[in-house]
């Protein structure tokens, strides 16, 4: 049904509402809260830690007022609450001005700046008019964009519910058999909670029927022709073995089995889609440069794909080191069109055997005849979708996906549904134990003495920032202007900076600067997150650690202690709240991402964890609710269950439209 068809939205909005890709009615009843105003418990602000995120009821005593800082501009409104006086500023939102009347009282949501010493302020903060009762209990909060308010966006939500028809595709006897509520009274509780009980039953029954289809979808993609092999590899495993026998140690337990399965499936009837997790510095590269021998030893071409130009190149260089007899090419959107246009004509041709690149690959004029095994390195940054590009080069090529971010049984069956799973759970013996601290504001300039001393050694730090320009708000350490600041505070040190917004010959050279040691620290943004390889960078600083998720954290942390010298991670906390710190101490304590995956999904719940970039959009449909992660283990019984049912017609149709859509979600 078209949004303009529901009364109270215009084609203008309409346009507003697809900025936030709702372009249906049933879209925008899937429009959920990003949160929810709490009116029956309000706080004082100066009980208020900084940063927290609460409900202030106050009244606006100075006009909104335009403000430029020299940066940028910003309108600012001063608040009085009881007697105890704040500010409230807004970025990029000249439009308040219009909103806020002075005198009147409103309800302010957002999350307060309370250092010490200073005037506590609000940045950015959602609003409501306090006055005449209309809202009252639990109050969704939407996200917005161009002119829609939380009153408009609330009344088409609530006008789209008396329209679509929330149907299950789960079979009426589970239903019944293990007590489902009603769909459709779901979305209505989402939207409309009368307590918070009520929210989080409503979240875990939508979130229950989206991964039903989603697992439902794999299933009869499983099933499917497509899985019939259409190369016979020759290779023996003896010819692996001595091939394993190159690299200047020996495989770990993992990897040899990792490497057996990855055999047994290219030796097998069925053309193989399987998935290798493993922590950071497992070792996950050995393995698949053994999967790409086998491939090339029995006369067949294979690619390796990878998300970053940086990560390619190292990959492309393992290749000439360890498969120097087979002909290998780089493509990548940085490569010389005449080069590129070289290298395309020899991979048609057949004389590249090994082909290493980015999305370069992807591209349709991309064509390899004899296309046996396709591998995509850091799975994680890409769809299913995307990999299926990849694997549809040549008809029946095998997959191979790799993954450095653990993570829990319970989410691989919604991340990798489609795949068979392999782990690698130990490290090689030569790697280097990490030490990692939570730091404390009064500790940052001893950390930075101990710094300059450790680069004196010789050795190499990296400070991560979560932002390039630092947040709106001014709570978050931006990477251009701490890298002034370091370059002030330890002027014998040489730092680089790096960061996404950097032109793709810049970010190699930077890196390579690194790599190389002509410079001593790397101030940058997570760009560094994967495929950033130096032995001789022992330090990990990580700002505003509590913005991440610990798996990240654990990936971050990861970039050091690849070497054989002790390394030591630096988190530096922004806020003074017990669960922030109750959730690096699980960093602290532990060194296998599997664990901590299994924690962070604990402690954040599925919807949080499987954030839209994460799970490559494979639940964009359930993004903001909170659910328990055991939605998932039952969903998956109950798609178990319904493929014993009788008439699977409608439930194939439902899921397949489910996965299509996932598909255009991840090409767009």
């Amino acid at each position: 049904m078209e949004l303009t068809a529901l009364k109270g939205i215009s084609e203008k909005r309409a346009k507003d509402f697809a900025a936030l890709g709702v372009q249906t009615a049933e879209e925008l009843v899937r429009l959920f809260p990003r949160a929810y105003l709490d009116l029956t418990r309000q706080v004082r602000i100066s009980e208020c830690y900084h940063n927290d995120t609460v409900l202030l009821a106050c009244r606006v005593v100075s006009p909104p007022q335009t403000v430029y800082n020299g940066r940028r501009t910003f309108v600012k409104v001063w608040c009085d609450q009881e007697g105890e006086r704040f500010s409230a500023v807004w970025f990029n939102a000249p439009y308040v001005r219009t909103r806020l009347v002075a005198g009147e009282e409103y309800l302010f949501y957002g999350r307060v700046s309370n250092r010490y010493g200073m005037q506590p302020s609000m940045a950015n903060p959602q609003f409501e008019p306090r006055g005449a009762g209309k809202l009252q209990g639990i109050v969704p909060v939407y996200p917005l964009k161009g002119s829609l308010t939380q009153k408009v966006v609330r009344s088409c939500v609530a006008e789209a519910l008396r329209h679509v028809r929330a149907e299950t595709a789960i079979p009426p006897q589970l239903c019944e058999k293990y007590a489902l509520g009603s769909l459709a009274e779901a979305y209505r509780a989402v939207h409309a909670p009368q307590t918070f009980a009520q929210k989080d039953a409503a979240s875990a029954r939508i979130a229950l029927e989206e991964y039903f289809l989603l697992l439902s979808a794999f299933r009869f993609l499983k099933g499917g022709k497509e899985d019939a092999r259409a190369f016979r590899y020759s290779c023996r495993a003896a010819d692996v073995a001595g091939f394993a026998r190159r690299f200047p140690y020996e495989l770990t337990e993992g990897q040899k089995g990792a490497v057996n399965e990855i055999y047994e499936n290219l030796k097998s009837p069925q053309r193989m889609n399987r998935l290798l997790q493993g922590d950071v510095g497992c070792g996950k590269t050995a393995v698949a440069l053994c999967a790409v021998y086998m491939a090339a030893a029995s006369g067949y071409q294979a690619m390796m794909l990878a998300p970053t130009e940086v990560l390619a190149e190292q990959n492309f260089a393992l290749v000439q080191k360890f498969l120097p007899e087979y002909p290998a090419a780089l493509l990548t959107g940085a490569t010389p069109a005449k080069q590129k246009r070289e290298i395309k004509r020899a991979l048609a041709a057949g004389e590249i055997r090994i082909a290493c690149g980015t999305h370069a690959l992807l591209q349709e004029d991309v064509a390899a005849p004899s296309l046996s095994l396709c591998v995509c390195d850091e799975q994680q940054r890409f769809g299913v979708a995307q990999r299926s590009a990849l694997g549809a080069k040549s008809d029946g090529a095998d997959v191979l996906v790799m993954s450095a971010t653990p993570i829990p049984r319970t989410l691989s069956l919604i991340f990798y549904g489609d795949l068979d799973v392999s782990s690698i759970k130990e490290k090689p013996k030569e790697r280097a134990e990490t030490v990692t601290s939570v730091i404390s504001s009064r500790k940052y300039d001893d950390m930075l003495e101990y710094i300059g001393r450790e680069v004196k050694k010789g050795n190499r730090a990296y400070f991560v920032c979560p932002k390039i320009e630092g947040d709106e708000e001014g709570s978050l350490a931006s990477v251009t202007e701490l890298y002034d600041e370091l370059k002030n505070r330890l002027p014998q040190v040489r730092f680089a900076l790096l960061h996404g917004k950097m032109k793709d010959a810049q970010k190699a050279q930077v890196v390579d600067d690194f790599r190389c040691g002509r410079a001593d620290c790397l101030v940058t943004t997570t760009v560094i997150e994967v495929g950033v390889d130096v032995p001789d960078a022992t330090i990990m600083v990580i700002y505003n650690a509590e913005r991440f998720g610990l798996s990240q954290l654990h990936q971050l942390r990861g970039r050091v202690g690849r070497g054989e010298k002790k390394s030591y991670c630096f988190l530096l906390v922004g806020s003074d709240s017990e669960e922030a710190r109750a959730r690096l101490t699980v960093l602290k304590n532990n060194t296998d991402g599997f664990k901590i995956a299994e924690e962070d999904l604990r402690l954040r719940g599925g919807g949080d964890f499987m954030g839209v970039r994460q799970s490559g959009h494979a639940i964009a449909d359930i993004k903001n609710l909170h659910y328990p992660p055991e939605v998932i283990f039952t969903a998956k019984k109950l798609a178990d269950e319904a493929a014993g049912t009788g008439d699977l017609s409608r439930l194939r149709r439902l899921a397949m439209q489910k996965y299509e859509k996932l598909k255009e979600i991840v090409m767009n």
